[in-house]
């Protein structure tokens, strides 16, 4: 019987945890985020990044105004400075450059054309669109913080969430995000030995909180709680842990979103390696956006955080059980049938016997091979396409 053994937490300080990276899927999502964000936009726990996005939630208000009622001002002195007079307020509301561009789409005018156009030409244009716009109504998000700023500009019935909403949810599981609760910043892969050490210092260099002007994005794991699933092939367990990443963005630059998986490892680059059982679960801005996070989003997360592993774990024994194929003919007619080409299928037949060094014969091997060959892909959606592929031949059998 497959046994779900939680390793010492000793260990993991002295050692960490022998991982097999070749095994799974990887993603790199949560590295194209570490990668693309300055220092001013990484936290170090959750409650700093909480305070920052909830700050400025109270300082911002939101409002339907008539759009034919806005006023677009140009200055005279400045010919890059271009502002709003909204109804309501004296002070004049200067547009964002994510708020411009909203403004600019709402009307059908071309943002990138009119960000090279004096101020002055600018404001024509524009002023002509909201005049003229068809959709009478729009919905302003303003923030002061020494000045009237415009952050988002939407649509009536867009469906705010706001970012410290999501945080909030993440911290009623994950408390601080620091190893208070079981779920924290991730620690780091080891190339040279292959061992996963989850006890790393939190610095701006590690951390995998987020939060910009325009969005929040947040990555934990449970890695001081090591799952065994099967056996590798020189007897070593095959080790994963739990993980899951969230964001959202409250000026209407990209959905809600929460994603869970288990996984092998995250490397200094944060790149996820061993990915398995990737669930998402997307929330547009749309009307009821609020009461959809409310009933889906954010209980989603707490059964993932609470839930056993013991079905994950089932399932990754039954398939590496479930013999499909015993010879050549078997392995070719047993892919072909699911779609995949006769290169993709001798590719996936030659990654396992070099990975594995024999033949694939279970379902478990195949889905291997499958995602082993995904990983080689330069283009995400060929990539994407493999492993949800890869992933229904696991849960048929699971």
């Amino acid at each position: 019987m497959t046994q779900v053994e939680i390793l010492d937490p000793a260990r993991n300080f002295s050692g960490g945890y022998k991982v097999d990276t070749s095994r799974g899927g990887r993603s790199s999502r949560v590295s194209s985020e570490w990668f693309s964000r300055p220092a001013d936009e990484r936290y170090l726990s959750l409650s700093d990044l909480y305070a920052a996005v909830r700050g400025r939630a109270e300082r911002s208000r939101t409002r339907t105004v008539e759009s034919a009622a806005i006023r677009v001002e140009a200055s005279r002195d400045d010919a890059e400075r271009l502002t709003l007079a909204l109804p309501g307020t004296n002070a004049p509301v200067a547009p964002t450059h994510w708020s411009f561009g909203q403004l600019a789409g709402l009307v059908g005018a071309p943002a990138a054309y009119l960000r090279q156009l004096p101020a002055p030409l600018a404001g024509i244009n524009l002023q002509y669109g909201l005049t003229s716009h068809r959709a009478e109504q729009v919905k302003t998000l303003e923030i002061e913080d020494g000045r009237v700023e415009l952050r988002a500009v939407t649509g009536p019935d867009y469906g705010r969430i706001f970012d410290h909403e999501l945080v909030e949810a993440v911290q009623r599981i994950a408390g601080n995000g620091t190893g208070d609760t079981r779920w924290k910043v991730p620690g780091v892969l080891d190339w040279s030995t292959g061992v996963y050490n989850p006890r790393v210092d939190i610095t701006q260099d590690t951390t995998t909180l987020y939060a910009s002007d325009r969005d929040v994005f947040l990555f934990l794991v449970d890695d001081l709680n090591p799952i065994e699933a099967g056996r590798l092939p020189d007897g070593g367990p095959d080790l994963f842990f739990r993980g899951f990443y969230c964001w959202n963005s409250e000026v209407g630059a990209k959905t809600l979103g929460i994603a869970s998986f288990y996984l092998r490892a995250v490397c200094q680059n944060r790149c996820l390696w061993g990915v398995e059982n990737f669930e998402e679960i997307t929330i547009r801005h749309s009307k009821y956006a609020a009461s959809r996070f409310a009933y889906e989003a954010a209980p989603a997360l707490i059964r993932f955080a609470d839930s056993s592993p013991m079905p994950f774990v089932n399932g990754i024994k039954t398939a590496r059980e479930t013999i499909v194929a015993h010879s050549d003919g078997d392995r070719n007619e047993f892919l072909r049938k699911r779609g995949f080409s006769k290169t993709e299928t001798a590719k996936i037949i030659e990654t396992v016997l070099a990975e594995e060094g024999h033949a694939p014969s279970s379902v478990f091997d195949f889905v291997q091979g499958i995602t082993a060959v995904a990983r080689d892909k330069p283009y995400q959606d060929t990539r994407l396409d493999l492993e949800t592929r890869a992933k229904k031949l696991l849960d048929r059998v699971a």
